[in-house]
Formats: C-alpha cells, sequence, structure tokens
C-alpha cells in the first residue's frame, strides 16, 4: 500500500509540473465482475477439514486517472470506492460435535457456523502499452481488503487481512471509451482464527485462493 500511495503524489506531481506535455485523463468505469474464491478451513490442527468454494457476479463501479508518457505508453490509478461480496449468499453449516478431548463421555453439541466475506478499498497501479488502431494491453499491480464476515458458534474470529495481486489485461480505446477484459490473479490468503475451539488448543485455519475475471467499461474524460 506504502508504494500505491506514493505513486499516487507522484502522478499529481506528474500532472502540474509537465502539464505542457503530459496528457492527464479521469474517468468512470463500470465492470462486471466474476469473483471466485475456493478454499479450506481447518479445525484444531488437522480433526475436520472442510473445502469450499465461493462464486459471485457483481457489477463493480471505479474511478480512475491515468497519465500518459507519450502515444504508445500511459500509467495510471483506479479505485473502487464501494465494497463486493466474494460470495452470491452467505454460508452456513451446522456442526456436530461427538467428543471433548479429556472427556471420557459421548457427547452431542451442535454448532451452527455461518460466514461470508467482502472486499474492500480496491486499488490497482497499472500500465497501458498501445498497439495499432487504439488496442492494448494492459498489467498491473492491485491492492485490497478482504474483511471476513462471521457469526461461529465456536467463538472464532477471522479478521480482516489486505492482499496483493496482478493484473493483465486487454483493451480497446475508441475515443473517450474503453473496452476491457481484465484478469486480477491474488495472493494465496492464510487466517488462523483469534479463538480455537472448545477442549482443543490449536486455533482454526483458514487457506484461500482468490481471483477476478472482469467485462469492464470506461468512459475518460
Amino acid at each position: 500500500m506504502r508504494k500505491i500511495h506514493q505513486f499516487i503524489v507522484v502522478l499529481i506531481m506528474v500532472a502540474f509540473s509537465s502539464a505542457s506535455y503530459a496528457e492527464m485523463k479521469y474517468g468512470v468505469s463500470g465492470a462486471l465482475t466474476f469473483i471466485n474464491a475456493s478454499g479450506t478451513e481447518t479445525e484444531g490442527g488437522e480433526t475436520n477439514t472442510f473445502d469450499t468454494d465461493y462464486d459471485n457476479f457483481a457489477v463493480i463501479p471505479s474511478v480512475f486517472a491515468e497519465y500518459s508518457f507519450s502515444d504508445k505508453i500511459s500509467v495510471g490509478l483506479d479505485y473502487v470506492p464501494l465494497k463486493a461480496d466474494v460470495s452470491d449468499k452467505t454460508k452456513k453449516r451446522t456442526d456436530t460435535e461427538t467428543s471433548v478431548t479429556g472427556t471420557a463421555t459421548t457427547t452431542s453439541t451442535t454448532r451452527e457456523q455461518s460466514a461470508n466475506a467482502e472486499l474492500e478499498n480496491h486499488i490497482t497501479l497499472y500500465a497501458n502499452y498501445y498497439l495499432e488502431n487504439g488496442a492494448y494491453l494492459k498489467g498491473g499491480v492491485a491492492n485490497v481488503t478482504l474483511n471476513t464476515d462471521e457469526s461461529l458458534a465456536t467463538g472464532s474470529k477471522y479478521g480482516n487481512v489486505d492482499i496483493m495481486g496482478y493484473v493483465i489485461g486487454i483493451g480497446t480505446d475508441s475515443g473517450n471509451w474503453r473496452t476491457e477484459v481484465l484478469y486480477t490473479d491474488y495472493e494465496d490468503i492464510s487466517l488462523t482464527s483469534s479463538v480455537a475451539r472448545t477442549g482443543v488448543t490449536t486455533n482454526n485455519k483458514i487457506d484461500a485462493n482468490l481471483d477476478t475475471l472482469a467485462l469492464k467499461v470506461s468512459y475518460a474524460f
């Protein structure tokens, strides 16, 4: 995040100091985005392991500022002002505990578990390389906060985490309008719960992967 914040400052300085040469653009975008997350939750070491997949389609708006060095290369910053759910619905399950460590008797404790996650403060630092007839290649890095929203009868909390990702895509520029297809692959996510289950000394753990595929339309001023 620090590098991205530094780039914002540089972008603003360049815009004012090189106004006689630079072409500075600002714009708004809307992206039909497919969000896919897959992961594994491990309870109490490797006592119970649950695999799951989360999918969601969302229309995600953003704003951007972009500086063109030449007719071939431009760099920019894209910011999403809203949150987006990772899943199209809250995931729920019921766990039944049949035994507790150190207890000889059989138990039948049931626990209702529900969880969801959302993406917030998504920032992308990117560069466009123009080919011919308005076509271009895009590459960049993204930073986003993954917020976990869980209601676990075990009392566990996973908290939030900032993750990085890389962005690749192709697009076409026609006057003020742009159309892009973008793929973003985020780094592996590893979260450890703050509270261990009753009778278990090892906290629960989630390992997950997240990626998105988007069809994006933009208007530049």
